[in-house]
C-alpha cells in the first residue's frame, strides 16, 4: 500500500493528515509526558523528547502503517494523533488514538477522528477487519469503539497494572461490509 504524502481526511470537526517531523513540537512532546494523557498507555513508563519522537516517526517509514495528526478543522491546531497498523497479508488493521490536547477532551474530537479514519479504512478493498484494544477501565475509549459500530471480541484478564490494580485489556473488532 502506498499513501500519498498529501493524504487528508476531513471529518465533521477534524482534519486528519499524515504526521510529519514538523508536527513534533513542544505541545506534542508535552502530551507524551503528561501522566493524565498517557494514563492508560504504556507510554506512561517512558520519558519522551524530540529524539524519541523522531525515532517513533521513523518507524513508520517504508511500512504500510499510518501515523496521523489530528487537527481541529476550525484552526488546524493539532489536538492528537492516531495510528493504523496494517497487515496487508491478512487484510487487518489495528487502530489507536491519543487526544493529547486536554482542552478538547469530551467535545467529540476523538469520536469524530475515530469514525473518520475507521470508516475510510473499512471502505478500502484490502482491509477486511479493523481491531482495537484498551484497558477495561478506559471507559471513554470503550464508548468510542462501541459508538463506531465495533463489537467486543475478547479480553486478556488482569493483563496490566493500573494504580496497583490488575486490569484486563479488552479487544473490539469490526468487519468491512464487502
Amino acid at each position: 500500500m502506498s499513501i500519498d504524502t498529501e493524504f487528508v481526511l476531513q471529518g465533521q470537526k477534524v482534519l486528519l493528515k499524515l504526521f510529519t517531523e514538523s508536527d513534533i513540537d513542544d505541545s506534542y512532546i508535552s502530551w507524551l509526558n503528561d501522566q493524565d494523557v498517557v494514563r492508560f498507555s504504556n507510554q506512561r513508563f517512558v520519558s519522551h523528547d524530540r529524539t524519541s519522537s523522531l525515532a517513533y516517526l521513523a518507524s513508520f517509514v517504508d511500512t504500510d502503517n499510518l501515523f496521523i495528526s489530528i487537527r481541529r478543522s476550525s484552526d488546524l491546531r493539532q489536538v492528537g494523533t492516531m495510528t493504523a497498523y496494517i497487515s496487508r497479508h491478512h487484510g487487518t488493521v489495528d487502530v489507536g488514538i491519543m487526544i493529547g490536547d486536554k482542552s478538547v477532551w469530551g467535545l467529540g474530537y476523538g469520536r469524530d477522528s475515530w469514525s473518520t479514519l475507521t470508516d475510510w479504512l473499512l471502505k478500502r478493498d484490502d482491509i477486511r477487519k479493523l481491531t482495537a484494544g484498551t484497558l477495561a477501565c478506559n471507559y471513554g475509549m470503550i464508548k468510542v469503539m462501541e459508538r463506531s459500530g465495533m463489537h467486543y471480541e475478547a479480553m486478556r484478564k488482569e493483563q496490566e497494572i493500573i494504580n496497583r490494580q490488575a486490569v484486563g485489556i479488552i479487544y473490539y473488532a469490526k468487519f468491512s461490509i464487502s
